[in-house]
């Protein structure tokens, strides 16, 4: 089992491609997508209407494209609220 802290219980997408993510020990931070969408399957993250179809998926998130990311990088990459 993943620390609390590693784990995502809420997600909510932003029009300017961010994710606030609320972690397991009730830490509220912001992951910024905007450097990903450039690379592979990731741009089709530009379309923003695919984009907010984000949702917590187990301990961490997930699109309806079956993109998914890790749940340490995102807590590691994002920044406190």
């Amino acid at each position: 089992m993943r620390p609390l802290h590693k784990t995502i219980t809420q997600v909510k997408a932003t029009d300017d491609y961010k994710l606030v993510l609320l972690f397991g020990n009730n830490e509220t931070r912001i992951f910024d997508v905007n450097p990903l969408l450039k690379w592979g399957r990731f741009a089709e993250l530009q379309d923003i209407n695919i984009f907010k179809k984000v949702s917590v998926c187990f301990d961490t998130i997930q699109w309806e494209n079956g993109l998914d990311l890790d749940p340490e990088y995102l807590y590691k990459k994002s920044k406190q609220t």
